[in-house]
């Protein structure tokens, strides 16, 4: 392997969990797979030495898929102790049993219930709540006599509890905390630096991993859990709900924001050119159409869309020379 110079961990992360996953992924996944490999000479640099490892990664059904799952966060351990070297990936691992928990985590491909990108789905469980998870969402359901507990491994919930004479309390749990519902509807969204939660009628007590007490949000509030503590006590934006019914509203924010927040909903690439990242945007632009969202931009912001592949999308600057708002860039390969 000395002809391949090393990879980031991150981006060797990413293609162990495109290993693991491929044999049993949808279309819809395998386009992103493609999309993900093509975008960046690193990325397929990590799938090439990979393949030198064992070109069969993907878990198969039977005891290995077993002994995975009762023993994945000690994989997952294990690989971060480790580091992201190719060695180390055969250490940690043995076979092929190995994931990183970043970016594409195992938790999301092994989820009781998933949603690909773009997609949306609403679930009613035995006591009658109903779950709605968001585009590339994740939740483990485990229901006993003791308690109903979600696990959010990924993305973005709605929940609308049942019965409220069941004495056994509701809880959503992610790596941050947890969350007791209170008779109540409420949002929970992984993020990068915590889980979100806002609460949408009555009320809910958050309590942090690492804090030994709780705090009770009521309706109208939103805060920020992180592990030890919670932020600050927020009030819900108008249109904080609106993705449940097929729409993004937003006031006063930042371009680069909005085409954060619509490329969660599409497959590929969708960027913005730093030049015009921090233009104030207000409006409610449709989740299920972001192609539609996207041009809806252009009448009134001094941009127009880069479009090399439908894979590959940029808002940049408008050019006073192109009539075009939506210029296509061909792409050539060597």
């Amino acid at each position: 392997m000395s002809g391949f110079s090393p990879v980031s961990s991150r981006v060797l992360d990413a293609a162990i969990a495109w290993q693991l996953c491929l044999d049993s992924a949808s279309e819809a996944e395998r386009t992103e797979f493609a999309t993900w490999y093509a975008s960046d000479e690193e990325h397929a640099r990590a799938w090439t030495q990979l393949g030198m490892l064992d070109q069969r990664f993907a878990i198969a059904s039977g005891p290995a898929r077993t002994a995975l799952l009762q023993s994945r966060a000690g994989i997952r351990q294990r690989v971060r102790t480790l580091g992201g070297g190719l060695a180390s990936v055969a250490l940690a691992c043995g076979l092929a049993l190995f994931v990183g928990n970043r970016y594409l985590p195992l938790d999301y491909w092994l989820a009781d219930q998933r949603t690909a990108t773009g997609e949306q789905r609403t679930l009613r469980l035995s006591d009658n709540t109903l779950i709605r998870l968001n585009t590339h969402s994740a939740v483990d359901v485990r229901f006993d006599a003791n308690q109903r507990r979600i696990i959010l491994q990924e993305g973005e919930i709605l929940v609308e509890t049942g019965s409220h004479d069941d004495p056994r309390p509701f809880i959503v749990e992610t790596g941050e905390g947890r969350m007791r519902a209170l008779g109540t509807r409420f949002l929970v969204k992984r993020e990068d630096d915590g889980t979100l939660l806002s609460v949408l009628q009555s009320a809910v007590a958050a309590h942090p991993q690492a804090s030994e007490s709780e705090h009770v949000l009521q309706e109208g509030q939103q805060v920020l859990m992180r592990r030890d503590s919670l932020g600050p006590m927020l009030t819900l934006r108008p249109g904080t709900e609106a993705w449940t019914r097929g729409m993004l509203v937003v006031d006063n924010v930042r371009l680069g924001d909005l085409i954060v927040e619509l490329g969660r909903y599409r497959q590929g690439h969708l960027g913005v050119a730093p030049e015009i990242a921090d233009l104030r945007i207000t409006g409610s632009f449709p989740l299920t159409n972001t192609d539609l969202a996207l041009k809806a931009l252009l009448p009134t912001l001094p941009v127009q869309i880069e479009q090399h592949t439908q894979w590959w999308v940029t808002m940049v600057a408008h050019d006073p020379k192109n009539n075009d708002p939506v210029s296509a860039k061909s792409q050539t390969s060597n």
